[in-house]
Order: C-alpha cells, then sequence, then structure tokens
C-alpha cells in the first residue's frame, strides 16, 4: 500500500508509517512540492499511490475524475503530526479494505469515525 502524502501534511509522517504502508512517500521527498493538484495526481495514478491530503482541491477533483487515483481526505483541522499519525495507523485496516475495492475512490477520515 503506497500513500503519497500532500504537501499540506509533515513529511515527518512518512518514516513513522512505512512499517504498515511500505513505499509510502511525501511530495517532498519526489521533488513535488509547490506543485500544480493535476501533476501531483497523474504521478500519483501512474506510479499506484493513493493520495492522502487535507486539500479540499484533490477531493473535488476526486469527484469528477474518479479513481485511479484513490484519494484519502483528511477532515481533521490543525490535528498536529503524531495525531495524523495515529489516525493512518489506527485505520490501517480501513485504508487496506478502501484501496483494494476495486469500486472505491475516496476515503474520508475526521479523526473519530470514518465516512
Amino acid at each position: 500500500m503506497k500513500l503519497l502524502l500532500d504537501e499540506n501534511l509533515s513529511d515527518r509522517i512518512v518514516p513513522q508509517i512505512l512499517d504498515i504502508f511500505p513505499d509510502s512517500a511525501h511530495v517532498k521527498t519526489l521533488g513535488l512540492l509547490r506543485t500544480d493538484d493535476s501533476i501531483i495526481w497523474s504521478f500519483a495514478k501512474e506510479h499506484g499511490f493513493t493520495i492522502v491530503s487535507k486539500d479540499s482541491d484533490f477531493h473535488q477533483r476526486s469527484f469528477m475524475f474518479g479513481a485511479p487515483p484513490k484519494f484519502i481526505f483528511l477532515r481533521v483541522g490543525n490535528f498536529p503530526t503524531s495525531r495524523i499519525t495515529g489516525l493512518l495507523r489506527s485505520e490501517c485496516i480501513l485504508i487496506s479494505a478502501f484501496i483494494n475495492d476495486p469500486s472505491a475512490s475516496i476515503l474520508v477520515l475526521t479523526g473519530t469515525t470514518a465516512v
């Protein structure tokens, strides 16, 4: 399961989730920082990533174009990095099921429940 974290999330999250989401990356480490969303979308699609972001633009793009790539929308406000990391780790089974569901394109995580 390869997650691609958007620039609105800390790159410090990636090393803390690699044990459960191998080959995950942050846009910063891939040279995609401050890149147009359409380029990130295409990159994720071409390389088999699921995008993770708090950015509502990706949310809209997911509704318009569907998957791939799949999109995990974090509706968590100003959660600190540690809580976002904890959320991704605690929802590992749900995220895995979402990624493996061929009919799913978006997963919304709120920090207390998944929608």
